[in-house]
């Protein structure tokens, strides 16, 4: 018999951690190659976690709720036949065969600045290196029955003199509520400036018992007078912080256009009955806007970009986000890679799969990685104007309307007359740090120019 050691694969760029939401297997139950083993949630998505070996579940090592490192081992599996290298066990191999690193003079460490490009404000994995300090009160390592700290916050903790009952009332911006090693660093350095925030004391009832569990689960609904109080679910405590800091960081602004969409109306109807034949889905306008957006940006290519300190990143691929409203009423932005070179038809087939999975809460956090541009479809719940946040570390987004008809002059050669046209408002919202109203304006008049001017003779 052999052990694998079953660690916590990688979730998406910038994702240090996830939480482990459930296991589907306890220990002594028989895993196949590639089952699901457990459901794990991270700043971004819910995701499964298959094992790569058939045996029997020896031991968890990371409970449910607690949060666990990436490429840290979450379970040991018993496996038939020979030891099983493991992934930790070949880093462990090539490191020892690595040349011995030169020693350099101690230096104070450094903490490295965290990219406006990155996830949501996480713990660095970075050693702290404390000053000597008098023996305190020493919080333990694991998470306490309220929320969790990582290592590198209990550290700083203990460095710094700050007890468990000091980090109990400390503020915390992370998922649930988490001390960050941002917030704890903050903390001390208002301390040091004689000025502490503190949270308030939790009430009793409902509240004192969601805090006490340590669990991300919203709990029941409380009637309070005429009102019902709801607890926010995981997932849109992760949105409304996302808003928030989105409108923090990106000094927002917005510009407007009306489009005549009538010929796009038009080959959409000749074409839709046999488009839904042949691929088993409808035909949406989304791809005609995904198209003509990612020939815009080939144009404009300074909108495809993000912004890291004082530094400008322009941005090579073409990776289209579509903002998708889930069944909860919640949002997820999944993500089309390479939008650029597709055509209509493989941007259906595209934006139809990322919809259904999104809609089935199958996404994958590759699926929702990368975007450098987005489109929000406000169209699609009647809605004609809207100006959409933007999604970071982009600096643009638009919104599409509902089409309408409207009446409206057309200039002819015989003169100018009214006649029924179909139109829509597009709104371009866009980071006005790094993107002026000249270039705002003049991406957006272009989107509109490549609609009105559509080539409704094509095929898909």
């Amino acid at each position: 018999m052999a052990e694998f050691q079953l660690i916590l694969p990688k979730m998406g760029e910038s994702v240090i951690e996830a939480t482990i939401l459930s296991w589907h297997k306890k220990p002594g139950d028989v895993i196949h190659e590639n089952e699901i083993v457990l459901e794990v949630a991270t700043d971004k998505v819910d995701s499964e976690v298959p094992s790569p070996v058939a045996g029997t579940l020896k031991k968890i090592l990371a409970e449910e709720n607690a949060v666990a490192e990436i490429g840290s081992v979450i379970a040991i599996i018993e496996t038939d036949g020979e030891v099983v290298i493991t992934p930790v066990e070949v880093q462990e191999a090539s490191a020892k065969e690595a040349p011995a690193p030169v020693e350099e003079p101690a230096q104070t460490p450094v903490v490295e600045k965290e990219t406006i490009e990155s996830a949501p404000p996480k713990e660095e994995k970075v050693p702290y290196v404390p000053p000597a300090v008098k023996p305190v009160e020493q919080p333990a390592p694991v998470n306490n029955g309220r929320r969790f700290y990582s290592p590198l916050v209990l550290n700083i903790a203990r460095a710094e003199g700050i007890s468990m009952s000091e980090l109990e009332s400390m503020p915390g911006s992370g998922a649930d509520n988490r001390v960050t090693k941002e917030d704890i660093l903050a903390y001390l350095e208002n301390k040091n400036k004689g000025v502490t925030t503190i949270k308030p004391a939790v009430a009793s009832g409902a509240a004192a018992s969601t805090a006490a569990s340590g669990t991300p689960k919203p709990s029941a609904p409380v009637k309070s007078g005429q009102n019902e109080i709801i607890e926010m679910d995981r997932m849109r405590k992760l949105i409304a912080k996302n808003m928030v800091d989105s409108r923090r960081i990106s000094a927002h602004v917005s510009s407007f256009i009306e489009v005549d969409m009538t010929k796009i109306v038009r080959w959409r109807e000749k074409h839709k009955a046999a488009f839904k034949k042949r691929e088993g889905f409808n035909l949406t306008y989304m791809p005609v806007f995904a198209e003509v957006i990612a020939k815009a940006i080939k144009d404009y290519p300074m909108i495809n970009i993000s912004v890291d300190g004082d530094h400008i990143i322009k941005k090579k691929d073409i990776n289209i986000g579509i903002a998708t409203a889930l069944p909860s009423g919640n949002l997820i932005v999944p993500v089309i890679k390479n939008a650029d070179r597709m055509n209509l038809s493989g941007l259906a087939a595209a934006i139809h799969q990322l919809a259904d999975k999104a809609r089935s809460n199958k996404l994958s956090p590759t699926d929702i990685e990368g975007g450098t541009y987005s489109i929000s479809n406000i169209g699609s719940f009647g809605n004609i104007l809207g100006t959409p946040i933007i999604p970071q570390p982009q600096v643009a987004i638009m919104a599409v309307g509902a089409i309408t008809k409207k009446p409206v002059v057309l200039e002819t050669p015989e003169g100018d007359v009214i006649a029924i046209r179909h139109m829509m408002y597009l709104s371009h919202t866009y980071d006005h740090r790094v993107v002026d109203g000249a270039l705002g304006g003049m991406f957006l008049k272009r989107v509109a120019e490549y609609l009105e001017d559509f080539d409704d003779q094509q095929e898909i």
